[in-house]
């Protein structure tokens, strides 16, 4: 017949490499997209109430031994999706701040140096990606911390009498960080 085409045999082959292409591709992107969805978050507050006439560590005040088991009673309930690691500074109040927690959730505190905060989130980020994390700083550290985790380019600063400011950061692998700060 004079009006006819041929199509060539291989074409509907070719089409279907090339669907088939495509399905792989937007498969392994929708993976890659998902496995990388997963966020750190971070929560990090300052070391409960401290004896101020006790030296130069010192112990928590009752008030102080209280706003440690609260936190514990916010985040040691066991819960799947829990703190999986603690940061603390060497000094006994950050230690006694953190230890009801930990005892709760069996966990044993990471002592980090108190001199570099920048370095700390940093290696908490590093350390712990898509982990929960609690940080017990100073009035002095916790703002740096969260500015750093935060990406943010300054805090208020905490006064000498403020204890229970509770700073939750949520760092996706992807995009902007997320920052909610509480009271506790």
């Amino acid at each position: 017949m004079p009006g006819l085409q041929h199509r060539p045999f291989l074409t509907p082959i070719w089409l279907s490499v090339f669907g088939a292409f495509v399905v792989v591709c937007t498969l392994s992107f929708a993976a890659w997209f998902w496995g990388t969805a997963d966020a750190t978050t971070i929560v990090v507050v300052r070391h409960a109430e401290k004896e101020l006439a006790a030296g130069d560590d010192p112990p928590l005040t009752q008030a102080g031994e209280a706003r440690a088991e609260r936190l514990a009673t916010l985040f040691g309930g066991g819960a799947p999706g829990g703190i999986n690691a603690i940061y603390v500074s060497p000094t006994l109040r950050n230690r006694m701040t953190a230890a009801p927690l930990a005892k709760r959730l069996g966990l044993t505190p990471l002592v980090a140096p108190a001199e570099d905060p920048v370095a700390l989130a940093k290696r908490v980020l590093r350390e712990h990606e898509g982990e929960r994390v609690l940080v017990v700083g100073h009035s002095n550290t916790v703002p740096l911390i969260v500015q750093t985790l935060a990406a943010v380019k300054s805090l208020p600063p905490i006064g000498d009498d403020e204890y229970g400011t509770l700073y939750i950061v949520t760092v996706p692998r992807i995009g902007r960080a997320n920052l909610l700060k509480l009271t506790y």
